[in-house]
């Protein structure tokens, strides 16, 4: 037997409406590269539903009967994007030699995943999908988005501009990655610390092929803010040197009304007074509130709770012992 299975991870939110396409799509890829022998016949598509509400979990239970190539997870309640990348990699990287992850709305193009294969063959571990353009972007994303890379590189943290979560990983790289125990999941950050020799295979994104984005703005700025305060400390340290600033600024205000009051031009200046306890009250504020962001990762990571539960598994074992033999 080939010892190149593959299997793709694919997380699902209610995600009826591009379901069938998906499979249909990422099922016609599996069987080229099988009929390629490029992949061991062994390998799926593992679709983790993620605490959908409509019948997402219907449909994927009955692709996994009509299709042999079909498995799926379905966690107990919603656990979030990342966390279902998580447990897709987990369940899958005991059979697969390489894993694929990549969202359910097609938007990623799937004709990239051959390329991703061939890089596999050639030696590489990791193998990035990035975008070439962000035109099915608006201004203010696109904007935004190269904001973000910006601060983030300037930071510390080693991202792959214009890459989110469609990636190949070998079976190494995976078990590696799956060793980071952090329940504060940004895999955009965590993947490039795992090292290994790396590439990149570039393609054009499309429009959702069907349903709504699970990332609307709110969700998005949530998401880059967990990023920043999961891989670096430099927002406290911002703070400190905003502290240490006012303090200056404050001791020459101090100096300069005391000349003045020894000149006798004293003025008195309640518009003054007001703005700055205003000003400094804010900082105060949002000081405090990012340290309290801090000590709340703390809290939720010390308490160990698993980050999901799985509630049906369909991920069959016959695949499993397919790959024993």
């Amino acid at each position: 037997m080939s010892n190149n299975t593959l299997t793709i991870v694919v997380p699902c939110f209610n995600e009826e409406e591009v379901l069938p396409e998906t499979t249909k799509e990422l099922g016609q890829i599996l069987t080229d590269l099988m009929s390629k022998g490029k992949i061991s016949e062994a390998s799926k598509i593992l679709f983790v539903n993620d605490g959908s509400k409509d019948k997402t979990w219907e449909i994927i239970s009955d692709y996994c009967t009509k299709f042999n190539y079909v498995a799926g997870i379905k966690f107990s309640r919603n656990y979030g994007h990342q966390n279902a990348l998580i447990a897709g990699m987990t369940t899958a990287n005991d059979y697969s030699d390489m894993v694929i992850t990549i969202d359910a709305d097609l938007q990623d193009d799937v004709n990239a995943i051959p390329e991703m294969v061939d890089k596999y063959l050639e030696g590489y571990d990791v193998v990035y999908g990035v975008r070439n353009s962000r035109e099915t972007d608006t201004v203010f994303k696109r904007k935004t988005a190269l904001a973000y890379y910006s601060i983030m590189g300037k930071l510390g943290v080693k991202l792959v501009p214009n890459s989110a979560d469609y990636r190949l990983l070998s079976k190494r790289a995976t078990s590696s990655l799956l060793q980071y125990k952090e329940h504060n999941l940004f895999l955009r950050g965590m993947v490039p610390l795992v090292g290994y020799r790396s590439t990149k295979v570039y393609y054009a994104r499309k429009e959702r092929y069907a349903g709504e984005s699970k990332y609307p703005l709110k969700k998005m700025m949530n998401f880059a803010f967990d990023g920043i305060t999961s891989f670096s400390v430099a927002p406290i340290h911002l703070i400190m040197n905003l502290g240490i600033l006012i303090v200056l600024v404050s001791l020459i205000m101090m100096i300069y009304v005391l000349v003045r009051k020894g000149m006798g031009d004293v003025v008195t200046g309640w518009s003054s007074l007001m703005v700055s306890i205003w000003f400094v009250g804010g900082v105060q504020l949002i000081s405090i509130s990012m340290i309290g962001e801090y000590v709340g990762k703390v809290f939720s990571e010390v308490k160990q709770r698993p980050r999901y539960v799985i509630e049906e598994d369909k991920f069959t074992p016959k695949a499993r012992e397919e790959h024993k033999k």
